[in-house]
């Protein structure tokens, strides 16, 4: 089981210096992987909490932000070497689809195949509609956009007539370095399973313990064999919570957990360089 790192990289904190040295630590703590969170705009008030914190916010500092991901992981890829680097998760059906294939295909491009395209529908409808999407059909419309992408990273040229987007022998280049960019789906319902199953190299749970990963397991398996796929060649990436035991490492790894995302929390240089320690003993374990 390889071990990652999950960040949501948070202004004024991720000064460039920050990120340089946390990436080149990582690196050299023989951490597999990078995942970032996106969140593009911010808000006082949502109709539906977050789903990570206890009070149902972002924990961002005071006049504080997500850093954009695809700038940052430019940045990071500049950093690094081997590095691998992944969207945890992006926010596809409030994306424009053409400028995602292109981004994460110039991405892959030039990190020489280090990036994983973690995807999801989101749970902020206020981000959603100030991106000028509408709430509702945002499902639908997830599928038809990585309809889109995917058809620029493998095909020639893209033809397409849906509901939410049309084209007509549209050609990208440069396609991605990597044979099949992964594609690693996040969510928890069985919508979300049947599209991991449909368009998925992989699926990703956040905050979820073993017993959690147990009871889904069965669930992704169905989703799989329904779509005449298995496990596979078909990873299970999972971000616990925040604390993580040696024993919980070992219970991830005995199920048949693929990466092992953990979260970095805070971005102080102290609190980075314990975290570096903590994660190099959790690389041993789970190697």
């Amino acid at each position: 089981m390889k071990i990652g790192l999950f960040s949501t990289f948070m202004s004024p904190l991720a000064s460039p210096d920050m990120v340089r040295n946390f990436a080149i630590q990582a690196e050299a703590a023989g951490v597999d992987s990078l995942w970032l969170g996106e969140h593009v705009v911010l808000f006082h008030e949502m109709e539906f909490p977050y789903p990570g914190s206890a009070d149902g916010r972002i924990p961002v500092p005071e006049g504080g932000g997500l850093l954009d991901t695809t700038a940052t992981f430019g940045f990071l890829a500049a950093c690094t070497t081997k590095l691998r680097l992944g969207t945890g998760i992006s926010l596809v059906p409030q994306r424009n689809p053409v400028y995602t294939a292109k981004e994460m295909a110039t991405l892959d491009w030039l990190t020489g195949g280090r990036m994983d395209f973690g995807i999801g529908v989101g749970w902020c409808k206020e981000e959603l509609q100030a991106c000028g999407y509408t709430w509702e059909d945002r499902g639908k419309r997830c599928d038809e956009f990585l309809d889109v992408i995917q058809g620029f990273w493998t095909q020639e040229e893209v033809t397409y007539d849906g509901q939410f987007i049309r084209m007509n022998r549209a050609r990208m280049d440069p396609k991605p370095v990597q044979p099949v960019l992964p594609t690693i789906v996040g969510g928890h319902s069985p919508v979300a399973l049947r599209r991991a199953a449909r368009y998925g190299q992989g699926w990703y749970g956040f905050n979820l313990s073993p017993k959690h990963v147990a009871d889904m397991l069965p669930k992704i398996d169905a989703a799989l064999t329904k779509a005449g796929r298995s496990r596979d060649g078909f990873e299970i990436v999972v971000t616990p919570f925040f604390k993580v035991s040696h024993d919980d490492v070992r219970a991830y790894k005995d199920m048949g957990v693929d990466r092992l995302i953990l979260q970095l929390g805070s971005q102080k240089p102290d609190s980075i360089s314990r975290k570096m320690d903590e994660v190099s003993e959790l690389i041993t374990i789970a190697s």
